[in-house]
């Protein structure tokens, strides 16, 4: 069978392409800490793959007396400081197989509830250009799981939603990439994503290339 190329591969960012998670978390403890409260991992888990406004609100719930606005400005400079203290953490396989996406010339978007400064910031240090388009949670009025920030991705590169791949690692983000009507590769990492409705999942993204993406694609289309 001839292998068939996706017309475009959308990329969640936090923990699939970049490991910031535990810089999620560790924003969100210090900030309720700072209100006299007290955050739990398994609480900080709970807000994996959702929107910030979202998140901000159930801060609020928490203690935290900030506007949202308040709250999801001072977690993203908090998390950006730790990247440019410790670097960006890139998840395994990820930034390689971006890269070969690349060099096969098949469009590529970023679609991140992270706002807009965060998601510019991780994507200009991957080393070379590796986005098309970037949509971030700033630029869409529906977060994850709504579909909204995956049909913008896959609008912006002029393709059928249809005929594109989405990798995501939380369930809010592959309901939304199957709600947009992709193809959704889950790949897990915080959270338990056994019962999103992913296509497929992959234990990692090590060691994976555009032959498998072609692979999964083909097989899809003609099933």
């Amino acid at each position: 069978m001839t292998q068939r190329l996706p017309a475009a591969v959308l990329w969640d960012m936090d923990g699939t392409l970049v490991n910031t998670e535990p810089y999620w978390i560790s924003a969100e403890t210090e900030l309720i800490e700072s209100f006299g409260g007290s955050w739990s991992h398994e609480e900080a888990l709970q807000l994996v793959g959702n929107g910030l406004w979202a998140s901000a609100q159930l801060l609020q719930r928490n203690g935290v007396q900030m506007t949202e606005t308040a709250i999801i400005d001072t977690l993203t400079t908090r998390v950006m400081a730790q990247l440019a203290e410790f670097g960006i953490p890139w998840r395994p396989g990820a930034r390689e197989l971006l890269s070969e996406l690349r060099a096969a010339a098949i469009p590529t978007a970023l679609v991140t509830m992270s706002v807009s400064r965060m998601a510019h910031y991780v994507a200009d240090r991957l080393g070379f250009v590796g986005f098309d388009a970037v949509v971030s949670g700033d630029d869409v009025a529906e977060a994850k799981p709504h579909p909204e920030s995956y049909l913008r991705g896959a609008e912006l590169l002029g393709v059928d939603p249809a005929h594109c791949i989405a990798i995501e690692d939380s369930i809010p983000g592959i309901v939304s990439a199957h709600r947009a009507g992709t193809l959704v590769i889950g790949v897990p990492f915080m959270v338990d994503i056994a019962d999103a409705p992913a296509n497929v999942l992959w234990p990692t993204l090590h060691e994976r290339t555009v032959a498998d993406l072609a692979s999964l694609y083909s097989t899809a289309a003609t099933s």
